[in-house]
């Protein structure tokens, strides 16, 4: 097989736990899961389906922000690939019911255990971003101070050459 063939079209790498597994080619099936169950819309809906079935003006209710076109995308998506089921009843309108499939409702558990994670650690995270952020305002502070010396250094060197002709 030739260097960069791929053995199949979703193989990445071995299936040893690697983060170079995630790799970015388009047709890596690791990531793009990834990247489709990771999507905070996808979040949302897999949390709110959790505890019980929901039609889809529920769920645009309740998701702030959430447009109709990208929940319905997202809806599909999510069906499409296995974690969310959508039944349809016989009545005038339709009502369409979305519930979390079993396959679902595991990753729902993964789910919460980042949630919990996130939970427990929200304050040493905070404390953190405000610490980086204080050392990058010192540091841009300081590039500017050495920038200003810099430019002030060059206008008296320029300067001293203009008298000397």
């Amino acid at each position: 097989m030739e260097d960069g063939t791929s053995m199949s079209p979703g193989y990445c790498r071995d299936t040893d736990y690697d983060a170079l597994q995630w790799d970015t080619r388009e047709d890596c099936e690791v990531r793009q899961i990834l990247d489709r169950i990771a999507d905070k819309w996808s979040l949302l809906v897999i949390a709110l389906l959790d505890q019980r079935s929901l039609r889809f003006t529920e769920l645009r209710r309740t998701i702030d922000g959430v447009s109709q076109r990208m929940l319905t995308r997202t809806l599909r998506q999510l069906e499409r690939d296995g974690l969310v089921s959508r039944t349809v009843y016989p009545a005038v309108p339709p009502r369409v019911d979305y519930a979390l499939t079993p396959m679902g409702v595991t990753l729902h558990h993964t789910i919460r255990a980042l949630v919990t994670w996130t939970e427990e650690h929200q304050n040493e995270i905070a404390h953190a971003r405000a610490a980086y952020d204080i050392r990058a305002v010192a540091e841009q502070e300081g590039a500017e101070r050495e920038a200003a010396e810099r430019d002030a250094i060059a206008r008296e060197v320029l300067a001293g050459g203009s008298r000397t002709r």
